[in-house]
């Protein structure tokens, strides 16, 4: 019997309280417009997107769980420290002094989502009321058990994220042999090939600001990819997009509207001479970040870029570079092939696993998610592994 299995048995064998999420935390909201955020900042600045930005003031210093009003409707993620909200991310704090923190945000990662999802009006909401949010339901076990089933989740967590870090290790290797493919596919070696300067075939344009925008839907790129989206786009062809500063090795190529701060160059390139697209894969093949002009924060001018060679092979040529291209960062990159799918596997038994357990702690039964033999063989043996 597991440590999990004695205290319930002790302290909750027959029932466990359910009380409303507006019962054990206060809920707010941020304040500010998504397009606050301040690409260097000092604090982190939550929104609804994926990935926490940054920004210069803090509303906050506590522990708090930040749910996502809309764009990913339902993320949950739990912070300690000073921070910053978006207007549409709810900020849960000063919880009630019998629940831990983590176990709520357990509890939410595990089932928020499909309470929202079972909750939506006729017109199939994109956002959460706070009514809906204030009365989720959670489970309320005697401290000791939250305590136990927080240990053993983080305790799975850290094994989970152990050996999604052995897969991300093998799928770097593999892009490092693809890189390897690649910058010796774009190696001519033929005299009848071509090598002119960088701005013979392009013109390198300076991004600016956007805070005069509002939100929308073209999306806004620095140096460290999309920082928040906007109404309005500063260019609406095929591109690449080169920092300026900071991480220089981060080339993009955008086929669709966007916008683009200072801190990244966008290319007007003439089609009649190179492909956009190919114009992406050599100027990655030519490892720009080694050209940096500063002495702190990696930099690069215009002046030196524009300087940069490129070999111009026939168009035929270059979209055949390009489909191979294509196809063999398609391997490396797409999630459903290969170790990113392993990758996401190893978070589905994670979350397999965290709804068993939570599942026990409120009803005292296993009554998991539908899944497959593999899964169950693996989640047993990650379960025998935390006892």
């Amino acid at each position: 019997m597991s440590r999990l299995d004695e205290l319930i048995q002790e302290l909750c064998p027959n029932e466990v309280e359910y009380t409303t999420l507006g019962k054990v935390a206060k809920i707010e909201t941020g304040k500010l417009n998504a397009n606050a955020a301040v690409e260097n900042g000092k604090y982190m600045f939550f929104t609804t997107a994926k990935e926490p930005s940054k920004i210069d003031s803090f509303r906050w210093d506590t522990e708090a769980l930040l749910v996502a009003g809309n764009a990913n409707v339902g993320d949950v993620k739990h912070y300690i420290g000073k921070f910053e909200a978006y207007q549409r991310t709810y900020v849960l704090t000063e919880f009630r002094e019998d629940l831990l923190v983590k176990f709520i945000y357990y509890v939410l990662a595990n089932s928020l989502k499909e309470y929202l999802n079972s909750h939506k009006n006729e017109a199939a909401m994109t956002y959460i009321v706070l009514g809906t949010l204030t009365n989720f339901e959670v489970p309320v076990p005697p401290l000791e058990v939250q305590r136990e089933i927080v240990r053993i989740l983080d305790s799975f967590t850290l094994l989970t994220a152990e050996l999604t870090a052995e897969l991300t290790a093998e799928l770097t290797a593999r892009k490092k042999q693809y890189e390897f493919y690649r910058d010796s596919l774009l190696s001519f070696n033929d005299a009848n090939v071509p090598i002119i300067q960088l701005q013979d075939v392009l013109t390198i344009k300076n991004g600016k600001d956007y805070k005069h925008l509002s939100e929308g839907k073209f999306p806004v790129y620095g140096s460290g990819g999309i920082m928040t989206y906007v109404d309005g786009f500063v260019y609406d062809k095929p591109s690449v997009l080169i920092p300026r500063k900071g991480s220089l090795d981060k080339l993009y190529y955008v086929d669709t509207p966007f916008w683009n701060v200072d801190t990244i160059f966008y290319t007007k390139i003439d089609n009649e001479k190179v492909i956009p697209k190919y114009v992406f894969y050599y100027l990655q093949s030519q490892h720009l970040e080694d050209l940096n002009t500063a002495g702190g924060v990696p930099s690069l001018t215009q002046a030196v870029l524009n300087k940069v060679k490129i070999a111009v092979p026939p168009i035929d040529t270059q979209k055949r570079l390009v489909q191979i291209l294509d196809n063999f960062d398609a391997i490396c990159s797409d999630l459903n092939i290969g170790l990113p799918a392993e990758i996401e596997a190893r978070q589905k038994q994670y979350e397999y696993y965290r709804d068993a357990i939570l599942t026990y702690a409120a009803t005292g039964k296993i009554i998991p998610r539908q899944t497959d033999r593999q899964t169950d063989r693996q989640t047993d043996r990650q379960t025998s592994m935390m006892r």
